[in-house]
């Protein structure tokens, strides 16, 4: 008997959280049919530079993006300690008695290219699936040409079986052309982040005077 994946897991930096990860989400929900997508931000990114805007306020963000019934958020890797590594925090469900085979990580198609430098990469293929979307410039499905030693682990979405046997979901969906880095260089610049992130973080940035001063532009 199989055991249909359900649960999207979205891990990220998330500093801060923007309409691309979001997009992703929902990409990901939509075409995998998931009850729900957990965005996990990250204590410590092992292959990105520290953030610039502390844990509590990169958590509250992701809250505040996270609108949608079907999203919500954890803070199992905020509450770790060392580096964010996926297979560590899949130990760390696994043991609170999560069932991997009903997860599903999801993850844009520009950082999965790199998929072969994480942390226990082997083993961690082997335990969970992957659902990998588009970002601008990186089409998932260019992927089975990038990764050719996983190439025959990889799927489309109308091939992916929904079952315990951990595989990689190819999901081809747009998504918005937004970087955590633009959204920081456009406070720095006092521009608006219309488009960019939820008008709910937007204001938060504000408030809290996060990654420079953001000035209101339409007065």
């Amino acid at each position: 008997m199989t055991t249909v994946a359900r649960r999207g897991w979205l891990g990220g930096t998330f500093d801060p959280i923007h309409n691309g990860h979001l997009d992703v989400a929902r990409a990901a929900h939509a075409s995998l049919g998931l009850e729900r997508v957990t965005l996990v931000p990250s204590r410590i990114p092992p292959h990105r530079p520290q953030p610039f805007a502390s844990a509590t306020d990169r958590a509250e963000m992701a809250r505040l993006a996270a609108v949608e019934p079907w999203l919500e958020v954890s803070t199992i890797e905020l509450d770790g300690q060392g580096p964010s590594y996926t297979a560590t925090t899949m130990d760390r469900l696994d043991a609170l008695g999560v069932d991997l085979n009903s997860l599903v990580v999801i993850t844009g198609a520009d950082a999965f290219v790199g998929i072969l430098s994480w942390h226990r990469v082997d083993e961690l293929l082997d335990r969970v699936s992957f659902a990998v979307v588009s970002r601008p410039g990186h089409p998932a499905p260019a992927l089975r040409g990038a990764l050719p030693a996983l190439a025959s682990r990889m799927v489309s979405t109308d091939a992916w079986p929904g079952s315990s046997q951990p595989c990689i979901v190819l999901v081809d969906a747009p998504t918005a052309p937004v970087s955590s880095t633009m959204v920081r260089a456009a406070v720095a610049a006092g521009q608006s982040l219309s488009g960019l992130v939820p008008d709910a973080v937007e204001a938060y940035i504000a408030a809290h005077g996060l990654y420079g001063t953001l000035k209101e532009l339409h007065e």
